[in-house]
Protein backbone atom coordinates (compact mmCIF):
# COMPACT_ATOMS: atom_id res chain seq x y z
CA UNK A 1 0.00 0.00 0.00
CA UNK A 2 1.28 3.44 -1.32
CA UNK A 3 1.25 5.47 2.24
CA UNK A 4 1.21 9.75 2.46
CA UNK A 5 1.48 12.13 4.99
CA UNK A 6 0.27 15.87 5.61
CA UNK A 7 1.79 18.93 6.97
CA UNK A 8 -1.00 21.83 7.06
CA UNK A 9 0.80 25.70 7.93
CA UNK A 10 -1.88 28.57 8.23
CA UNK A 11 -5.55 28.89 9.09
CA UNK A 12 -8.62 26.79 9.97
CA UNK A 13 -9.24 26.81 6.50
CA UNK A 14 -6.36 25.06 5.58
CA UNK A 15 -6.92 22.30 7.95
CA UNK A 16 -10.18 21.95 6.10
CA UNK A 17 -8.74 21.52 3.18
CA UNK A 18 -6.00 19.23 4.15
CA UNK A 19 -8.39 17.05 5.80
CA UNK A 20 -10.75 16.54 2.46
CA UNK A 21 -7.37 16.06 0.67
CA UNK A 22 -5.99 13.24 3.45
CA UNK A 23 -10.20 11.62 2.98
CA UNK A 24 -9.23 11.32 -0.64
CA UNK A 25 -6.03 9.76 -0.91
CA UNK A 26 -7.21 7.54 2.12
CA UNK A 27 -10.43 6.34 -0.49
CA UNK A 28 -7.53 6.17 -3.58
CA UNK A 29 -6.42 3.37 -1.09
CA UNK A 30 -3.53 5.15 0.77
CA UNK A 31 -1.94 4.88 4.05
CA UNK A 32 -1.87 7.74 5.68
CA UNK A 33 1.15 8.23 8.03
CA UNK A 34 3.07 10.33 10.10
CA UNK A 35 4.57 13.55 8.67
CA UNK A 36 8.06 12.61 10.22
CA UNK A 37 8.50 9.72 8.87
CA UNK A 38 9.24 7.96 5.54
CA UNK A 39 6.07 7.96 3.31
CA UNK A 40 5.85 7.80 -0.80
CA UNK A 41 3.81 11.03 -1.01
CA UNK A 42 4.44 14.10 1.03
CA UNK A 43 1.83 16.67 1.14
CA UNK A 44 2.59 20.56 2.45
CA UNK A 45 -0.99 22.93 2.53
CA UNK A 46 1.17 26.31 2.80
CA UNK A 47 0.39 29.60 4.12
CA UNK A 48 1.11 32.86 2.46
CA UNK A 49 -0.25 35.35 4.52
CA UNK A 50 3.30 36.49 6.23
CA UNK A 51 6.94 36.01 4.94
CA UNK A 52 7.11 33.52 7.91
CA UNK A 53 4.83 31.27 6.21
CA UNK A 54 6.44 31.41 2.67
CA UNK A 55 9.84 30.40 4.48
CA UNK A 56 8.63 27.72 6.36
CA UNK A 57 7.18 25.92 3.25
CA UNK A 58 10.01 26.23 1.28
CA UNK A 59 12.24 24.86 4.14
CA UNK A 60 9.92 21.92 4.29
CA UNK A 61 10.24 21.34 0.49
CA UNK A 62 13.76 21.34 0.70
CA UNK A 63 14.18 19.06 3.58
CA UNK A 64 12.18 16.41 2.21
CA UNK A 65 13.42 16.85 -1.14
CA UNK A 66 17.13 16.67 0.50
CA UNK A 67 15.92 13.17 3.28
CA UNK A 68 13.46 11.43 0.86
CA UNK A 69 14.78 12.11 -2.99
CA UNK A 70 12.49 9.51 -4.16
CA UNK A 71 9.13 10.37 -2.48
CA UNK A 72 6.40 12.49 -4.53
CA UNK A 73 5.88 16.36 -2.82
CA UNK A 74 2.53 17.98 -3.65
CA UNK A 75 2.24 21.63 -2.86
CA UNK A 76 -0.61 22.86 -2.27
CA UNK A 77 -2.49 26.22 -0.85
CA UNK A 78 -1.91 30.29 -0.66
CA UNK A 79 1.74 29.94 -1.34
CA UNK A 80 1.60 27.68 -4.47
CA UNK A 81 -1.23 29.46 -5.59
CA UNK A 82 0.30 32.49 -5.37
CA UNK A 83 3.96 31.04 -7.02
CA UNK A 84 2.59 28.40 -9.00
CA UNK A 85 5.04 27.12 -11.88
CA UNK A 86 8.60 28.88 -10.11
CA UNK A 87 7.49 26.11 -7.13
CA UNK A 88 8.58 23.22 -10.04
CA UNK A 89 11.91 24.43 -9.36
CA UNK A 90 11.55 23.37 -5.97
CA UNK A 91 11.36 19.49 -6.97
CA UNK A 92 7.93 19.21 -6.05
CA UNK A 93 5.94 16.72 -8.64
CA UNK A 94 2.25 18.62 -8.00
CA UNK A 95 1.43 22.29 -7.63
CA UNK A 96 -2.34 22.24 -6.81
CA UNK A 97 -2.85 25.68 -5.71
CA UNK A 98 -6.57 26.91 -3.88
CA UNK A 99 -8.83 24.83 -6.31
CA UNK A 100 -8.56 21.46 -7.76
CA UNK A 101 -7.61 20.32 -4.77
CA UNK A 102 -10.62 17.49 -5.24
CA UNK A 103 -8.41 16.11 -8.27
CA UNK A 104 -5.11 16.31 -6.22
CA UNK A 105 -4.80 12.28 -6.27
CA UNK A 106 -5.69 11.53 -9.94
CA UNK A 107 -2.94 14.72 -10.92
CA UNK A 108 -0.55 13.15 -9.08
CA UNK A 109 -0.80 9.93 -10.30
CA UNK A 110 -1.00 11.47 -14.03
CA UNK A 111 2.60 13.41 -12.72
CA UNK A 112 4.04 10.15 -11.83
CA UNK A 113 3.28 7.93 -14.85
CA UNK A 114 3.70 10.60 -17.43
CA UNK A 115 7.26 11.31 -15.38
CA UNK A 116 6.67 14.96 -15.05
CA UNK A 117 5.89 17.56 -12.74
CA UNK A 118 2.55 19.50 -13.17
CA UNK A 119 1.72 23.06 -12.22
CA UNK A 120 -2.60 22.57 -11.66
CA UNK A 121 -2.71 25.89 -10.78
CA UNK A 122 -6.18 28.02 -11.67
CA UNK A 123 -6.72 31.36 -12.35
CA UNK A 124 -9.17 33.07 -9.79
CA UNK A 125 -12.10 35.04 -10.83
CA UNK A 126 -15.68 35.66 -10.89
CA UNK A 127 -16.99 32.59 -12.40
CA UNK A 128 -14.99 30.45 -10.22
CA UNK A 129 -17.31 27.81 -8.26
CA UNK A 130 -16.92 27.14 -4.65
CA UNK A 131 -14.87 24.26 -4.46
CA UNK A 132 -16.56 20.51 -3.79
CA UNK A 133 -14.23 19.83 -0.83
CA UNK A 134 -15.76 17.60 1.79
CA UNK A 135 -14.99 15.71 4.77
CA UNK A 136 -16.37 12.74 7.09
CA UNK A 137 -14.37 12.98 9.90
CA UNK A 138 -11.18 14.77 11.15
CA UNK A 139 -8.36 14.18 13.69
CA UNK A 140 -10.35 15.84 16.46
CA UNK A 141 -12.90 13.75 18.25
CA UNK A 142 -15.59 15.79 19.67
CA UNK A 143 -15.34 18.90 17.90
CA UNK A 144 -15.23 19.31 13.57
CA UNK A 145 -14.24 22.62 11.70
CA UNK A 146 -16.91 23.26 8.51
CA UNK A 147 -15.81 25.12 5.28
CA UNK A 148 -19.04 27.05 4.12
CA UNK A 149 -17.07 30.08 2.57
CA UNK A 150 -14.38 30.92 0.45
CA UNK A 151 -12.40 33.94 -0.79
CA UNK A 152 -12.51 37.92 -0.01
CA UNK A 153 -13.66 40.96 -1.91
CA UNK A 154 -12.39 43.41 0.63
CA UNK A 155 -8.82 44.16 -0.24
CA UNK A 156 -6.70 44.94 2.35
CA UNK A 157 -3.77 47.23 1.71
CA UNK A 158 -1.52 44.46 4.04
CA UNK A 159 -3.36 41.19 2.63
CA UNK A 160 -2.63 39.24 -0.31
CA UNK A 161 -5.85 36.93 0.31
CA UNK A 162 -7.74 37.97 -2.30
CA UNK A 163 -5.09 37.55 -4.77
CA UNK A 164 -4.67 33.45 -3.85
CA UNK A 165 -7.94 32.90 -2.59
CA UNK A 166 -10.02 34.59 -4.96
CA UNK A 167 -13.22 36.62 -4.87
CA UNK A 168 -16.21 35.64 -2.33
CA UNK A 169 -18.08 32.15 -2.88
CA UNK A 170 -20.12 30.62 -0.76
CA UNK A 171 -21.38 27.06 -0.72
CA UNK A 172 -24.89 25.50 -0.93
CA UNK A 173 -27.30 25.73 1.80
CA UNK A 174 -27.87 21.99 0.98
CA UNK A 175 -24.39 20.59 0.65
CA UNK A 176 -24.01 22.60 4.35
CA UNK A 177 -26.93 20.51 5.58
CA UNK A 178 -25.57 17.73 4.19
CA UNK A 179 -22.03 17.46 5.55
CA UNK A 180 -23.15 18.72 9.07
CA UNK A 181 -25.60 15.45 9.19
CA UNK A 182 -22.93 13.16 8.25
CA UNK A 183 -20.12 14.84 10.96
CA UNK A 184 -23.41 14.57 13.48
CA UNK A 185 -23.32 11.20 12.48
CA UNK A 186 -20.10 10.49 13.11
CA UNK A 187 -20.25 11.66 16.41
CA UNK A 188 -19.56 15.78 16.31
CA UNK A 189 -21.13 17.16 18.71
CA UNK A 190 -19.92 20.69 18.40
CA UNK A 191 -19.56 22.69 14.58
CA UNK A 192 -17.28 25.65 13.89
CA UNK A 193 -18.34 27.69 10.77
CA UNK A 194 -15.32 28.32 9.33
CA UNK A 195 -14.33 30.62 6.11
CA UNK A 196 -11.91 33.07 4.41
CA UNK A 197 -14.55 35.93 5.31
CA UNK A 198 -17.00 34.17 6.80
CA UNK A 199 -19.17 37.48 7.05
CA UNK A 200 -19.59 37.18 3.30
CA UNK A 201 -21.66 33.94 3.35
CA UNK A 202 -24.17 34.12 0.68
CA UNK A 203 -23.24 37.79 -0.49
CA UNK A 204 -22.43 36.19 -4.31
CA UNK A 205 -25.68 34.69 -4.90
CA UNK A 206 -27.29 38.27 -4.20
CA UNK A 207 -30.47 37.06 -3.29
CA UNK A 208 -30.72 37.44 0.58
CA UNK A 209 -28.96 34.62 1.91
CA UNK A 210 -26.74 35.86 5.01
CA UNK A 211 -24.81 33.75 7.66
CA UNK A 212 -27.53 33.29 9.45
CA UNK A 213 -29.17 31.59 7.09
CA UNK A 214 -26.22 29.17 7.26
CA UNK A 215 -25.87 29.34 10.94
CA UNK A 216 -29.90 28.03 10.94
CA UNK A 217 -29.24 24.83 9.00
CA UNK A 218 -26.48 23.99 11.16
CA UNK A 219 -28.84 24.24 14.42
CA UNK A 220 -31.70 22.56 12.68
CA UNK A 221 -29.27 19.05 12.11
CA UNK A 222 -30.21 16.58 15.02
CA UNK A 223 -27.32 15.83 17.39
CA UNK A 224 -25.12 19.08 17.18
CA UNK A 225 -24.91 20.67 20.10
CA UNK A 226 -22.52 23.69 19.82
CA UNK A 227 -22.09 25.96 16.98
CA UNK A 228 -19.10 27.98 17.51
CA UNK A 229 -18.37 30.42 14.64
CA UNK A 230 -15.13 31.77 12.87
CA UNK A 231 -13.37 35.14 12.28
CA UNK A 232 -16.20 37.79 12.02
CA UNK A 233 -16.14 41.24 10.33
CA UNK A 234 -17.91 43.96 13.18
CA UNK A 235 -20.34 45.22 10.46
CA UNK A 236 -22.23 42.13 10.89
CA UNK A 237 -22.53 41.85 14.15
CA UNK A 238 -26.00 44.49 13.99
CA UNK A 239 -28.77 44.12 17.26
CA UNK A 240 -30.63 42.44 14.66
CA UNK A 241 -27.93 39.72 13.96
CA UNK A 242 -27.32 39.46 17.95
CA UNK A 243 -30.55 38.53 18.74
CA UNK A 244 -31.20 36.35 16.21
CA UNK A 245 -28.17 34.06 17.08
CA UNK A 246 -29.35 34.31 20.91
CA UNK A 247 -32.38 32.64 19.62
CA UNK A 248 -30.42 29.61 18.89
CA UNK A 249 -29.35 28.05 21.85
CA UNK A 250 -26.82 26.06 20.15
CA UNK A 251 -24.78 28.96 19.57
CA UNK A 252 -21.94 29.20 21.67
CA UNK A 253 -21.11 33.01 22.68
CA UNK A 254 -17.62 33.45 21.83
CA UNK A 255 -16.95 35.90 19.07
CA UNK A 256 -13.79 36.09 17.34
CA UNK A 257 -13.98 39.81 15.92
CA UNK A 258 -11.59 41.56 13.41
CA UNK A 259 -9.42 44.47 14.96
CA UNK A 260 -6.69 44.59 13.38
CA UNK A 261 -5.85 48.18 15.11
CA UNK A 262 -7.41 50.43 17.89
CA UNK A 263 -6.33 53.86 15.63
CA UNK A 264 -9.12 55.19 12.85
CA UNK A 265 -6.29 56.48 10.96
CA UNK A 266 -4.56 53.32 10.99
CA UNK A 267 -8.08 51.07 10.35
CA UNK A 268 -8.10 53.50 7.48
CA UNK A 269 -4.20 53.06 5.68
CA UNK A 270 -5.14 49.51 6.44
CA UNK A 271 -8.17 50.18 4.04
CA UNK A 272 -10.94 47.88 6.87
CA UNK A 273 -14.21 48.82 6.28
CA UNK A 274 -15.36 49.66 9.98
CA UNK A 275 -14.06 52.21 12.50
CA UNK A 276 -13.62 52.30 16.25
CA UNK A 277 -16.96 53.36 16.43
CA UNK A 278 -18.55 50.81 14.88
CA UNK A 279 -16.34 48.40 16.38
CA UNK A 280 -17.57 48.96 19.87
CA UNK A 281 -21.11 48.94 18.61
CA UNK A 282 -20.47 45.40 17.54
CA UNK A 283 -19.23 44.15 21.21
CA UNK A 284 -22.23 46.50 22.73
CA UNK A 285 -24.41 44.27 20.18
CA UNK A 286 -23.17 41.25 21.06
CA UNK A 287 -22.43 41.71 24.62
CA UNK A 288 -26.32 43.26 24.82
CA UNK A 289 -27.37 39.50 23.84
CA UNK A 290 -24.65 37.33 25.33
CA UNK A 291 -23.73 39.43 28.57
CA UNK A 292 -20.73 36.84 29.37
CA UNK A 293 -19.74 36.35 25.96
CA UNK A 294 -15.91 35.83 25.33
CA UNK A 295 -14.15 38.09 22.77
CA UNK A 296 -10.91 37.07 20.87
CA UNK A 297 -9.51 38.79 18.09
CA UNK A 298 -5.96 38.97 15.40
CA UNK A 299 -4.24 42.50 16.09
CA UNK A 300 -1.64 43.65 13.32
CA UNK A 301 1.24 45.88 14.70
CA UNK A 302 3.77 48.30 13.72
CA UNK A 303 1.45 48.85 10.28
CA UNK A 304 3.96 51.23 7.96
CA UNK A 305 3.85 54.88 9.70
CA UNK A 306 1.77 53.73 13.04
CA UNK A 307 3.10 56.26 15.86
CA UNK A 308 3.33 55.39 19.46
CA UNK A 309 -0.43 57.42 19.62
CA UNK A 310 -2.01 55.15 17.07
CA UNK A 311 -0.15 52.00 19.33
CA UNK A 312 -1.73 53.30 22.41
CA UNK A 313 -4.91 53.84 20.82
CA UNK A 314 -4.92 50.40 19.85
CA UNK A 315 -3.75 49.34 23.76
CA UNK A 316 -6.79 51.22 25.19
CA UNK A 317 -9.19 49.23 23.02
CA UNK A 318 -7.79 46.62 24.15
CA UNK A 319 -7.99 47.12 27.66
CA UNK A 320 -12.04 48.89 26.76
CA UNK A 321 -12.98 45.72 25.27
CA UNK A 322 -11.24 42.91 27.58
CA UNK A 323 -10.75 40.23 25.04
CA UNK A 324 -10.52 36.96 26.16
CA UNK A 325 -7.34 35.83 23.85
CA UNK A 326 -5.79 38.03 21.47
CA UNK A 327 -3.52 36.83 18.93
CA UNK A 328 -0.55 39.49 18.09
CA UNK A 329 0.94 39.84 14.71
CA UNK A 330 4.09 42.39 13.99
CA UNK A 331 3.16 43.75 10.39
CA UNK A 332 4.98 41.77 7.64
CA UNK A 333 5.48 43.18 3.77
CA UNK A 334 3.94 41.09 1.51
CA UNK A 335 4.99 41.41 -2.45
CA UNK A 336 1.69 42.96 -4.41
CA UNK A 337 0.12 45.21 -1.32
CA UNK A 338 -0.27 48.14 -0.94
CA UNK A 339 1.23 48.46 2.70
CA UNK A 340 5.10 46.76 1.08
CA UNK A 341 5.60 50.06 -0.40
CA UNK A 342 3.65 52.62 1.96
CA UNK A 343 6.22 55.24 3.70
CA UNK A 344 6.80 54.50 7.19
CA UNK A 345 8.39 50.66 7.87
CA UNK A 346 9.08 50.23 10.90
CA UNK A 347 12.36 48.29 11.65
CA UNK A 348 12.53 44.56 13.01
CA UNK A 349 12.80 45.49 16.88
CA UNK A 350 10.44 48.03 16.95
CA UNK A 351 7.83 45.62 15.65
CA UNK A 352 8.74 42.89 18.45
CA UNK A 353 8.85 45.50 21.29
CA UNK A 354 5.23 46.51 19.92
CA UNK A 355 4.04 43.30 19.74
CA UNK A 356 5.25 41.99 23.43
CA UNK A 357 3.27 45.03 24.73
CA UNK A 358 0.18 44.46 23.37
CA UNK A 359 0.70 40.10 24.00
CA UNK A 360 1.10 41.94 27.65
CA UNK A 361 -2.26 43.92 27.64
CA UNK A 362 -4.01 40.91 26.12
CA UNK A 363 -2.78 38.60 29.22
CA UNK A 364 -3.76 40.50 31.60
CA UNK A 365 -7.25 40.63 29.53
CA UNK A 366 -8.05 37.30 29.40
CA UNK A 367 -6.98 36.71 33.54
CA UNK A 368 -9.48 39.59 34.09
CA UNK A 369 -12.02 37.81 32.10
CA UNK A 370 -11.37 33.75 33.73
CA UNK A 371 -11.60 36.20 37.28
CA UNK A 372 -15.38 36.91 36.04
CA UNK A 373 -16.02 33.31 35.92
CA UNK A 374 -15.04 32.06 39.52
CA UNK A 375 -17.70 30.79 41.30
CA UNK A 376 -19.95 30.46 38.19
CA UNK A 377 -21.86 27.52 36.58
CA UNK A 378 -21.36 26.42 33.16
CA UNK A 379 -20.67 23.79 30.93
CA UNK A 380 -18.03 21.64 29.22
CA UNK A 381 -17.63 19.68 26.28
CA UNK A 382 -15.24 16.88 27.51
CA UNK A 383 -12.37 16.07 24.92
CA UNK A 384 -9.51 14.12 26.51
CA UNK A 385 -8.31 12.30 29.56
CA UNK A 386 -5.09 13.97 31.25
CA UNK A 387 -3.59 11.69 33.73
CA UNK A 388 -6.69 11.57 36.59
CA UNK A 389 -8.07 14.29 34.98
CA UNK A 390 -10.78 15.37 32.11
CA UNK A 391 -9.85 18.84 29.71
CA UNK A 392 -12.59 20.49 27.66
CA UNK A 393 -13.89 23.51 27.08
CA UNK A 394 -16.92 25.90 27.88
CA UNK A 395 -19.08 27.35 25.61
CA UNK A 396 -17.25 30.65 25.98
CA UNK A 397 -13.65 28.85 25.00
CA UNK A 398 -12.44 28.74 28.10
CA UNK A 399 -9.93 25.37 28.65
CA UNK A 400 -11.15 23.72 32.09
CA UNK A 401 -9.64 20.32 33.73
CA UNK A 402 -12.27 18.54 36.22
CA UNK A 403 -11.48 15.28 38.12
CA UNK A 404 -12.47 11.98 37.06
CA UNK A 405 -16.21 10.75 37.60
CA UNK A 406 -18.56 8.57 36.53
CA UNK A 407 -20.26 10.58 34.59
CA UNK A 408 -17.09 11.63 32.58
CA UNK A 409 -16.13 9.73 28.89
CA UNK A 410 -14.97 11.73 25.86
CA UNK A 411 -17.95 14.05 23.74
CA UNK A 412 -19.96 14.40 27.12
CA UNK A 413 -20.85 18.27 28.03
CA UNK A 414 -21.42 18.55 32.01
CA UNK A 415 -22.48 21.17 34.27
CA UNK A 416 -19.45 22.25 36.59
CA UNK A 417 -18.63 25.02 38.75
CA UNK A 418 -15.30 26.83 37.91
CA UNK A 419 -13.28 27.45 41.04
CA UNK A 420 -9.88 28.16 39.87
CA UNK A 421 -7.26 29.90 37.52
CA UNK A 422 -4.67 27.50 36.73
CA UNK A 423 -1.74 27.76 34.09
CA UNK A 424 -3.41 26.56 31.19
CA UNK A 425 -6.76 27.53 32.22
CA UNK A 426 -9.33 27.17 34.31
CA UNK A 427 -10.03 23.92 37.12
CA UNK A 428 -13.93 22.97 38.09
CA UNK A 429 -16.20 20.74 40.02
CA UNK A 430 -19.08 18.93 38.84
CA UNK A 431 -21.82 20.88 39.85
CA UNK A 432 -25.05 19.40 41.24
Amino acid sequence: MKTVAFHTLGCKVNQYDTQAMLELFRTAGYEVVSFDGAADVYVINTCTVTGTGDKKSLQLTRRLRREHPDSHIILAGCLAQRKGEELLSTGARLIIGTQRRNEVVSLLEKAVREGTAISAVNELNETTPFEPLAIASQDEHTRATLKIQEGCNNHCTYCIIPSVRGPIRSRPLAEVTLETERLAAAGFTEIVLTGIHLSSYGKDWKDGTTLLDAIRAVHAVEGVQRIRLGSLEPTIATTEFAQALAAMPKVCPQFHLALQSGSDTVLARMARCYNMRMYMAAVQNLRGAFPMAAFTTDVLTAFPGETEDELQQTAAVIREVGFAKIHVFPYSQREGTKAAVMPGQLPKAEKERRARLLIAIGEETAAAYQRQWLNRDTTILLEEKRGNRWFGYTPEYIPVTIADCPACCQGAILPVTLRAITDDGMSADLSN
